[in-house]
């Protein structure tokens, strides 16, 4: 019986460290994605504030 135990409880483990492994995974990509998402705004808005420049002068 305390085999089955331990076998259960190494199953639980790597299972542990397999979803670890996964969501550091998911996390990078959406860091990666944020970042990506960050600079594609600035640049929304720096042409924005180029257009209000642009309008303020007529």
């Amino acid at each position: 019986m305390d085999a089955e135990l331990f076998d259960a409880l190494e199953k639980r483990v790597e299972r542990l460290v397999q979803l670890y492994t996964e969501l550091k995974q998911e996390n990078e990509t959406l860091r990666s994605e944020n970042n990506m998402l960050v600079s594609e705004r600035n640049g929304v808005k720096e042409r924005i504030d180029a257009i209000l420049v642009k309008l303020e002068g007529v």
